[in-house]
């Protein structure tokens, strides 16, 4: 099954741009939303850093909840984005923590 075969699904997904940055959305269809930034026709962030490819995707049951997470994930470093979409817990945990000064 693939990953918009849901229709009651939502995803927060991280593109990973030509110039090697990230741009993080929701969807309840990646393909066509990958489709989409590929076109030009989705994000004017992704328009001018052509072709996108998808890194990393999330699945919720609601709307709300993967807005929720759009929101903070779009609050995080691209080195913090970077880990999650390698994987890299040990290193996400460590860049998640507060740093007092």
């Amino acid at each position: 099954m693939t990953a918009s075969a849901q229709a009651d699904s939502f995803f927060v997904y991280i593109l990973k741009c030509a110039d090697g940055s990230f741009y993080v959305g929701q969807t309840t269809n990646i393909e066509e939303r990958v489709k989409l930034h590929n076109e030009g026709r989705a994000a004017i962030w992704t328009a001018c850093r052509r072709p996108v490819q998808i890194a990393y995707s999330e699945r919720y049951d609601s709307i709300a909840e993967a807005v929720l997470r759009e929101h903070q994930i779009k609050r995080w470093t691209h080195q913090k984005k970077l880990a999650l979409v390698q994987g890299d817990m040990k290193t996400l945990k460590s860049l998640a923590k507060r740093r007092v000064y």
